[in-house]
C-alpha cells in the first residue's frame, strides 16, 4: 500500500502513548575529532562507546547514548546546502535554567557564537550551530503550570529575545582544580 494511502485511512487515529519520547540523534559527520571536541569538550556529554575513527557516542547521565556521531558516509565531507531538506535542528533540553547557563558559560569560554536566543514562553532557548553545521538548540523547560495560554487553553508559544547577559549571571560557579 503506498505511504500517502496509507497516511490518509489513518488520518484520525489515536496519539501516541504520553510516555513515547525521542531517545537519540545520530549525526553524519566529517570529522570525529572535531566534533567531539564540541559535544564532549564544549557541550560536556560523556563518551560511552568509540569505533576507533569512525564513530563515537555519547551520554548525560550514563545513558547508553543521546548522540550518534559517524563518518561512515560522510568523512570530509561539507555541510548541506542553506534550502536542502535535512535535520533543522537537534534540541537539547537541560533540567534547570542554571544548567542552561552553564552550557551557556561553556559556549562563552570556547568561543563559540551563538545565531540566536529566544523567550518561547513555554522555554528558553540558545540556538548555535556544531562544527558541522548542524543546527542546536540548548533550552530549558518552564514547568507547566507557568506556560502561557490562550483563553481557550491553548499554548500561546511567542518568540521574544532572551537576555543572555541575566542568564549567565545564573551560571553555577566554576570549581577550580586543587593543583591549580
Amino acid at each position: 500500500m503506498p505511504l500517502d494511502t496509507l497516511a490518509m485511512k489513518h488520518q484520525k487515529s489515536k496519539p501516541v502513548h504520553p510516555e513515547v519520547r525521542i531517545g537519540h540523534v545520530h549525526l553524519k559527520i566529517a570529522d570525529l575529532e572535531r566534533s567531539l571536541s564540541f559535544y564532549r569538550d564544549v557541550l560536556g556529554f560523556e563518551v560511552t562507546q568509540r569505533l576507533g575513527q569512525q564513530a563515537a557516542f555519547l551520554s548525560a547521565g550514563g545513558y547508553h547514548h543521546h548522540i550518534g556521531l559517524n563518518t561512515w558516509e560522510s568523512q570530509g565531507g561539507s555541510p548541506p546546502h542553506r534550502g536542502a531538506t535535512g535535520l533543522y535542528h537537534v534540541a537539547i533540553v537541560y533540567p534547570t535554567r542554571a544548567e542552561l547557563a552553564d552550557a551557556l558559560r561553556r559556549l562563552v569560554q570556547a568561543g563559540i557564537q551563538l545565531e540566536g536566543a529566544s523567550d518561547h514562553g513555554v522555554s528558553e532557548a540558545l540556538y548555535l550551530r556544531d562544527p558541522d553545521g548542524n543546527g542546536v538548540e540548548l533550552y530549558w523547560d518552564r514547568p507547566k503550570k507557568q506556560w502561557p495560554r490562550t483563553s481557550d487553553g491553548e499554548l500561546a508559544m511567542v518568540t521574544e529575545p532572551l537576555d543572555v547577559r541575566n542568564l549567565l549571571k545564573e551560571a553555577p560557579e566554576t570549581k577550580l582544580d586543587a593543583s591549580t
